[in-house]
């Protein structure tokens, strides 16, 4: 028996390869969450921070100023003071979805800064360490959407809370 090549056949092998594929590039490291683009972790020293106080946000946009306001608070040193440069090393924005408690369940990157990898690492190690969010009462889970607006030094601004531009 002789095996033949054919348009069909051919078609199924890159159907085959194609799916197998696809389903290596879902997967995740581990401790990681879904859409995750880089092998951030968090770090586990977060055992002697107080849990965040719950927002009382009624929408998803009231609920970016809970988050920023308090990302800004575990990154005092890093955050950028006064107005941005007019040209950014990166800027990337990130849907976050949150469950009830303010744990992170799934990043979305709707712009990722492509070319600045350790921007993405450090932006997605930023979200993890974070965890919990200030628990959204009244919305349950909820997608926190925002713009990180970074320098080269490594300082950002969040869009939410930014001083604006030179």
């Amino acid at each position: 028996m002789t095996f033949q090549l054919t348009p069909r056949r051919l078609a199924l092998a890159g159907a085959l390869l194609s799916s197998l594929w696809l389903a290596g590039c879902g997967t995740t490291s581990p401790g990681a969450v879904p859409g995750q683009l880089s092998d951030a972790k968090p770090e586990r020293g977060d055992g002697n921070r107080p849990r965040p106080a719950p927002s009382n946000a009624t929408t998803a946009r009231d609920y970016r100023k809970d988050a920023a306001r308090y990302v800004y608070q575990l990154n005092k040193r890093r955050i950028y003071a006064g107005k941005l440069p007019p040209m950014l090393y990166a800027v990337g924005t990130l849907q976050v979805d949150l469950d009830a408690g303010g744990r992170v369940v799934k990043m979305h990157w709707m712009r990722a800064p492509q070319h600045a990898p350790e921007v993405i690492a450090e932006i997605e190690k930023a979200v993890l360490d974070a965890q919990p969010f200030p628990a959204p009462m009244r919305l349950g889970g909820v997608t926190w959407t925002d713009t990180w607006l970074w320098d080269e030094e490594g300082h950002f601004q969040l869009d939410t809370l930014s001083e604006g531009q030179l």
